[in-house]
């Protein structure tokens, strides 16, 4: 099985990186693991709508131009849905036993996802109706991923 993990903007802060490259490494006896950083936009202060809009759209470009079209998409969204991370395994879990071998996290920009890229979503996923920062949101998807694959495997994991 394949995961991606694609995001907008580049970590800055060297504590996110270490973390990113620890969860990395455990997952990779499960699964191949790529990770993707697109470029983002400079948002400049007081933008309208518009700008938002063709930000977002701009962004969204990118991230679609590096899904396939066998991919399973998973966005993380606040809208999106709840999962408990047996939940979140089982989705993982589910789509390796049904020949999606590929599946494709989507973390946006600080303006959030293009609509175009939510509608190529299979699954919209929540992991707060907080706003995280978006280099923490990888450790934190990265941490969930890793977990899954833990609970997939029976293997104990601290709680």
């Amino acid at each position: 099985m394949k995961i991606t993990v694609i995001a907008v903007g580049k970590i800055k802060e060297s504590f996110f990186r270490e973390a990113i490259n620890e969860y990395s490494k455990r997952l990779s006896r499960y699964v191949k693991l790529e990770i993707i950083a697109v470029p983002d936009e400079m948002t400049p202060d007081g933008a309208s709508e518009n700008v938002i809009l063709d930000i977002k759209k701009k962004e969204g470009d990118r991230i679609l131009s590096k899904i396939k079209d066998t991919d399973t998409v998973c966005t993380l969204e606040i809208e999106g849905k709840k999962l408990s991370s047996e939940e979140l395994s089982s989705f993982i879990e589910t789509c390796a036993n049904t020949g999606k071998s590929s599946i494709c996290f989507v973390i946006g920009g600080s303006l959030g996802l293009h609509s175009e890229v939510c509608k190529r979503a299979d699954l919209h996923l929540s992991f707060s109706d907080m706003t995280f920062p978006h280099q923490l949101m990888r450790v934190i998807l990265l941490e969930q991923i890793y977990r899954s694959f833990k609970i997939i495997n029976h293997e104990p994991y601290h709680k």
